[in-house]
């Protein structure tokens, strides 16, 4: 069954509020944030308050991520051995420009003690992390999913801030690639302006068009856009199951082809339609455990 990731949520780790308020919204996952939210006086303070949150419960089914300091800071390696111990789903990694960097993160998270069903995202989210997309989406069969850090790649890029996100389509469709040729989830990046709810909705809109999975957010107030976005409509729903039970009628009769409503169907589109119902499954589910 799929996972439902339609909104992750960024719960800065210096912040024992936001992550008590974060135990009752409805984000299919939440990402607990010891690197870009946290000042670096308060990094080893907030890895102890994530680690207290998370030991305490109370997140229900939701999905928790523990995105932790580079390797290459003073706080990288303890932020990995606290993730090693955490009941936590997966570890997101910053800032990841090479295969290599994978490798030695799951290695470290090995020798530290992690369960063997740990495993790590990674954020895209400079020129060099895009060019090596590929090459990271192959690094290890723990990484299960890319996450697109669009603000830092618009700041090393220089680029304008766009509607249509133009200037990013190349990043976000390079990252997308390389998920889905390695079998990998993967997020689009946050939307930074919290005063524009038309241009948040249509980022959302364009995500689900282009391929994402879902978002990542930084605002509760995000979230419910960001469901209803990513998760399939009720009008989809219905021709899923359209589709699904022509297809098998017509297999019946021998035909690998169909009209439904003068639109061809074969296969593939069987496959997109289970795919389909296999999403709005597992969100119904998620609802229900809560």
């Amino acid at each position: 069954m799929l996972r439902p990731r339609r909104s992750l949520l960024f719960v800065p780790g210096s912040n024992p509020r936001a992550m008590e308020k974060a135990r009752a919204l409805p984000a299919d996952g939440l990402i607990f944030d010891l690197e870009d939210a946290v000042a670096p006086a308060g990094k080893e303070g907030a890895r102890t308050t994530v680690a207290a949150a998370i030991a305490a419960g109370g997140y229900g089914a939701r999905e928790l991520v523990l995105r932790v300091n580079s390797l290459d800071t003073p706080w990288g390696h303890a932020d990995l051995a606290a993730a090693a111990t955490m009941p936590i789903d997966a570890v997101l990694l910053p800032k990841v420009e090479s295969a290599d960097r994978v490798r030695l993160s799951v290695a470290l998270l090995d020798t530290l003690g992690a369960p063997s069903e740990r495993v790590v995202w990674c954020m895209l989210e400079t020129p060099l992390g895009i060019l090596n997309a590929r090459e990271i989406a192959a690094a290890s069969p723990r990484l299960t999913a890319l996450v697109a850090g669009t603000s830092d790649l618009s700041k090393d890029l220089h680029v304008a801030h766009t509607v249509d996100r133009m200037p990013l389509l190349t990043a976000l469709g390079l990252t997308l690639l390389a998920a889905r040729a390695y079998g990998l989830a993967v997020l689009d990046g946050v939307h930074l302006d919290l005063s524009d709810d038309r241009g948040f909705a249509a980022v959302c809109r364009q995500g689900r068009e282009l391929g994402f999975d879902g978002k990542t957010l930084i605002h509760p107030n995000q979230i419910d856009e960001a469901n209803a976005a990513f998760a399939p409509s009720g009008e989809e729903v219905a021709w899923s199951r359209r589709v699904i039970a022509a297809h098998a009628e017509a297999v019946q009769f021998g035909k690998g082809v169909v009209l439904v409503d003068g639109k061809l169907v074969e296969n593939l589109h069987v496959e997109n339609a289970r795919r389909v119902m296999a999403i709005a499954e597992a969100i119904d589910q998620l609802a229900a455990r809560g």
